[in-house]
């Protein structure tokens, strides 16, 4: 079963971090990575820009609003994702649970619906 793991990081704290320290973590990160893919656990990993390059697009009454980034009042926003396999949930909160910066942020790890489904899009899955 495929699970989209969703790193929610502090900037601030990566932007304080000392510079040795960052390569060590970064370092990790890559190990990390790489363990994955030989193990077959990850399909995909991608870093993002910071918050404040991002836009909210809405439609609200046939109108187009758009909020730059960031977004909400708070010290953690999505930092990355990475999409991996697992054999059930558990295998994959052991696997988030591994990811580094799990140390210094929270990981989310979610469930992927394969379609849209017809009974309810937030139902519980059957």
């Amino acid at each position: 079963m495929k699970y989209l793991c969703l790193a929610h990081e502090e900037e601030a704290l990566f932007k304080a971090m000392p510079h040795q320290e960052w390569l060590a973590l970064r370092q990790e990160t890559l190990a990390y990575v790489d363990s994955l893919k030989a193990s077959g656990h990850l399909i995909a990993t991608h870093a993002l820009q910071s918050a404040k390059h991002g836009v909210l697009v809405r439609i609200r009454d046939h109108r187009l609003i758009t909020t730059d980034g960031p977004f909400i009042e708070t010290k953690e926003q999505l930092g990355g994702i990475f999409l991996i396999e697992a054999h059930d949930f558990n295998e994959a909160l052991r696997i988030a649970a591994r990811w580094p910066s799990a140390r210094l942020g929270t990981i989310e790890v979610r469930p992927i619906e394969e379609s849209l489904r017809e009974d309810s899009r937030y139902g519980d899955p059957t």
